[in-house]
């Protein structure tokens, strides 16, 4: 809820939010604390004994002039007082926290005790300058994880400064469009980036193997269309992960439980949840899938929730090299990607959206260009409208296509689910749509890890088929490392998930099923 409404524009607003299910049992509580900022909390009495059961934890209050109003979850709904919503129990984690936590802002170099190492917290305590939003809390007011937004993180990453950012270690332009070496757009390549989300099973395989990566499908150098695949863990079948890898295509990371609720990637998850999760579904794609851990180069965040610093951090020390997950705003002409060396090009404007804010040197952003569809703008296409026919969605493509092809010719991104290439006419229209763009000679469809081979090297398209990282020489696989075709079909124990898992792999099965801390199976 806004906290600056009117007492009849908050009640009208709760009416109306309850009619949707989400919030019932309006009523006047006399014995209830009142707590006026325009939010809604717990009983702050409430007994020690029912803080974790579902009826108190589903219950909540908003004081207005005075009058408290007590409020109710859809029965199966907990509410979660940070988010100020009712959501599932399995997304729902403070049910002991009365209020919101309002997390005072540091005095910085205002402080009396601050220098030129030292700034100060909201309680005047200075702490070292670089403890400030490296994400974790060093304060004990916490005002120093509280205020980290671009404007207003004391150790912020720079503007780009061209003239100490050279390829290939370092690549950034002063509004973030401009093309690599200034190279000019009519020898650029125009590369497509076709990027897939989720687990690799029987419901999307026959899409790949038979409907969209075929062998009449060729580059213009003659070598297969490539595309990048960020696996997630649950439902996924490795043997299939072990095949796209065979067949050159790049194997990301997109994390073990894809658990939500969004906001916990982006504002709750720690640098060892971040770690769990990702390094983890490394650990889970190399034992199971048999993926050299050295080919893991990105990773792209659950729901696009971009996680801060502490996502970069962790990726930094892991050594990965890019993120997929930032989304830019609408831009024609479109943004380049861009290293980390230096603030970012364009604000971050995407849902769950909170970028890092340091430098990250060498660390790439592999950004999403938002697409146009009319009056909508859509992150990724099952995020545009779903009554878009066939057509519509073909047409969607061609036009967003245009923007990047006859402009500057940054890397041209489709971003898809297996879920939104269900629909037969979406698929259909993908089709159509990557056959005619192969009619032309200066189109490739890339990984992201050959987009950033080309942008260290820019090579103009009259060299592109000598291109040595787009050649389509054959890796020599060892013969355990081959997709087989009668893998193992493991039902496997869980503790954690507390009943039975399937996974499909060419390698043993494992004791147990593999999770967060327990990558291998042996618990």
């Amino acid at each position: 809820m806004a906290r600056h409404l009117s007492r009849l524009q908050i009640v009208f607003t709760l009416v109306i939010i309850g009619t949707e299910g989400k919030h019932v049992d309006k009523r006047s509580v006399e014995e209830i604390k009142c707590y006026e900022n325009g939010r809604f909390y717990r009983n702050p009495d409430r007994a020690d004994d029912v803080i974790w059961t579902s009826d108190e934890c589903s219950r909540y209050y908003l004081c207005l002039d005075g009058d408290v109003f007590d409020f109710q979850c859809t029965k199966g709904l907990l509410f979660d007082v940070d988010r100020q919503l009712c959501d599932k129990p399995q997304n729902v984690h403070n049910c002991e926290v009365t209020t919101e936590t309002v997390i005072p802002k540091p005095q910085l170099e205002s402080a009396f005790c601050a220098n030129e190492t030292h700034l100060g917290c909201a309680d005047d305590v200075c702490i070292p300058a670089e403890y400030f939003c490296d994400g974790s809390m060093d304060c004990d007011d916490a005002s120093d994880e509280g205020w980290c937004d671009v404007r207003s993180d004391p150790n912020a990453a720079a503007p780009c400064d061209p003239g100490l950012c050279h390829l290939p270690e370092c690549f950034c332009t002063k509004d973030g469009k401009q093309t690599p070496n200034n190279l000019v757009a009519s020898q650029t390549p125009q590369m497509i980036t076709l990027t897939f989300d989720g687990a690799v099973n029987h419901e999307n395989w026959d899409i790949y193997s038979r409907n969209l990566f075929t062998a009449e499908r060729v580059n213009p150098n003659g070598c297969p269309i490539r595309a990048t695949f960020f696996v997630s863990h649950p439902y996924t079948n490795y043997r299939h992960v072990q095949r796209l890898w065979n067949n050159g295509h790049e194997i990301a990371v997109h994390s073990i439980t894809h658990r939500g609720p969004e906001e916990w990637w982006s504002k709750n998850a720690t640098v060892e949840d971040w770690f769990d999760e990702m390094v983890g579904q490394a650990n889970i794609i190399n034992r199971f899938g048999r993926v050299w851990m050295e080919d893991f180069r990105g990773l792209r965040v659950p729901y696009l929730s971009v996680g801060w610093n502490r996502q970069f951090l962790m990726m930094q020390e892991f050594g990965f090299v890019y993120d997929a997950t930032v989304v830019a705003p609408l831009a024609d002409p479109p943004f380049w990607p861009y290293t980390m060396d230096y603030k970012m090009p364009h604000t971050c404007s995407g849902n769950n959206q909170y970028c890092p804010t340091r430098s990250y040197a060498g660390l790439w952003e592999m950004v999403i260009n938002p697409l146009v569809n009319g009056d909508h703008t859509c992150a990724t296409l099952e995020y545009c409208p779903s009554n878009l026919s066939g057509d519509d969605v073909y047409n969607v493509l061609i036009e967003n296509f245009k923007r990047h092809y006859l402009k500057n010719r940054a890397p041209f991104g489709i971003h898809l689910n297996s879920t939104w290439l269900k629909n037969s006419d979406y698929l259909n229209a993908l089709k159509r749509f990557t056959d005619e763009l192969l009619k032309l000679p200066d189109v490739y469809f890339v990984t992201y890890s050959e987009v950033i081979d080309w942008i260290k090297r820019p090579t103009p398209v009259l060299q592109l088929k000598k291109f040595q990282p787009w050649q389509c020489n054959k890796r020599q696989f060892a013969e355990s490392e081959i997709a087989c075709s009668k893998p193992n079909t493991c039902k496997l124990p869980s503790k954690v998930l507390e009943h039975d898992k399937y996974m499909i792999t060419c390698m043993d099965c494992p004791k147990s099923y593999p999770w967060i801390r327990n990558e291998f199976g042996f618990e």
